[in-house]
C-alpha cells in the first residue's frame, strides 16, 4: 500500500459521497481510503456503512485530533494524503503528489494549488489566502512565509508517513493543529513543496472549523508560530536577541509583546508616521532602516497589501530575507 488518504468526518451526510466520489476517480491505484467518523449525529455513519472500498473507524466525538491520529496510526501507506469530507479532488491529485515524492526525496510534505471552492464577493477574505497560498509554491517561499500564515491548505496535503513517527502526528490545544504540524516539522528541517497545479477544490462552507473553532482565531494562530518564530530567530538573527519590528500600532505591538515573553528584545519599531510609544522604545521612518549588517528586520505589519510595499524598500536598502530579515504576522 503506497497512499493512505485520511478523512474525518462530523455531520457531512451533503458532501460526503462527492469527496468519496473524487477519491474513487483518482488515477493511482495503489491506494486506501481511511475514514474516522468523529460522533457524527446525522445520517453520515450510515451512508459511511454503505461504502465497501473504504476502511471505517467510528468513534464517539473527540474533536479533529483524535480523529486524525486514530487515522494515522490505522495506516499503512508509505504517504499520507489528507482530505477533508467537503472538498473535491483532481483525478491526478494522487497520482502526481506521490511522484513528486518520490522524485524529490529531499522534500517531507507536499502540497498543491487550490481552487477557491466558496463565494468570491461575500468571502474575499478566504479568497485573499488562497490566493496567497497558491503564490508559493517552491519550497524556499514556502519556508520564508511561514510565520505568516499557514503556508499549506490542509485537505491539499500529502506527507511521508516517517515524519509523523520521527517528529510526531497532531497535537491537540488551543491552536490551529495543521499549522502547528508544520510548524514543528518544519523546525526539525522538513522541507515542504508543491505540485505547481489546481489538484484540490477547497470549499468554504460557514461551518467551517477555521471559522467556527476559537483555535483557528487569529490570536491562537499568532500564540502558535510565535513560539516557533522565536526559536527560529535564535539560530538565524546573527544579532540575536535584538531585532526591529516593522509595524507600530497597537495591534503588531501586541503580538510583539508575546516575543518579548521569548527573550527578544526590540530595540526599534519603524513606521510610515513619526510617533512616540508609551513604552519607551524608539519609533524610527523607513528612511532611517540601518545598515543590513548591523540588525535584523522583523516586519509584522499585517494589513493587507502592506507586504508588498515593505518588501521592495527592504531590498532596495539591501535586506535579504532569510539572512537580515523574515516577514511575520
Amino acid at each position: 500500500m503506497n497512499v493512505s488518504v485520511v478523512m474525518p468526518v462530523y455531520n457531512a451526510e451533503a458532501t460526503v459521497l462527492q469527496a468519496l466520489k473524487s477519491l474513487r476517480a483518482q488515477s493511482f491505484g495503489s491506494m486506501e481510503i481511511i475514514v474516522i467518523n468523529d460522533g457524527s449525529t446525522d445520517g453520515t455513519l450510515e451512508i459511511l456503512r454503505n461504502q465497501s472500498d473504504i476502511i471505517l473507524l467510528d468513534h464517539s466525538h473527540r474533536g479533529i485530533v483524535p480523529a486524525l491520529n486514530d487515522g494515522l496510526a490505522a495506516a499503512r501507506g508509505t504517504y499520507i494524503a489528507r482530505m477533508d469530507a467537503d472538498d473535491f479532488c483532481h483525478p491526478e491529485r494522487i497520482e502526481k503528489q506521490s511522484l513528486f515524492l518520490d522524485a524529490f526525496p529531499e522534500i517531507g510534505i507536499v502540497g498543491c494549488k487550490v481552487r477557491f471552492g466558496g463565494d468570491r464577493e461575500k468571502q474575499a477574505g478566504y479568497l485573499a489566502h488562497v490566493d496567497w497560498i497558491n503564490g508559493l509554491v517552491e519550497p524556499e517561499d514556502i519556508a520564508l512565509n511561514r510565520f505568516i500564515e499557514s503556508p499549506l491548505a490542509h485537505p491539499s496535503v500529502m506527507f511521508r508517513r516517517e515524519l509523523f513517527e520521527q517528529f510526531g502526528a497532531y497535537r491537540d490545544g488551543p491552536f490551529p493543529e495543521d499549522y502547528e504540524l508544520w510548524l514543528r516539522w518544519m523546525a526539525r528541517g522538513v522541507q515542504a513543496g508543491k505540485v505547481d497545479e489546481e489538484l484540490v477544490v477547497w470549499n468554504d462552507p460557514p461551518d467551517r472549523l477555521s471559522r467556527t473553532d476559537p483555535r483557528y482565531n487569529i490570536d491562537a494562530f499568532y500564540e502558535t508560530k510565535a513560539r516557533y518564530l522565536c526559536q527560529w530567530l535564535e539560530k538565524n538573527n546573527p544579532h540575536h536577541p535584538d531585532i526591529i519590528v516593522w509595524g507600530a500600532g497597537r495591534v503588531t505591538r501586541k503580538r510583539a509583546s508575546i516575543l518579548k515573553g521569548y527573550g527578544l528584545r526590540i530595540t526599534h519599531y519603524i513606521d510610515i508616521k513619526p510617533r512616540q510609544l508609551n513604552c519607551g522604545t524608539p519609533v524610527i521612518m523607513p528612511s532611517k532602516i540601518p545598515n543590513p549588517s548591523t540588525c535584523f528586520i522583523l516586519p509584522m505589519v499585517g494589513k493587507r497589501g502592506a507586504r508588498d510595499l515593505i518588501r521592495p524598500i527592504l531590498k532596495e536598502r539591501g535586506f535579504t530575507e532569510g539572512l537580515n530579515c523574515i516577514f511575520a504576522a
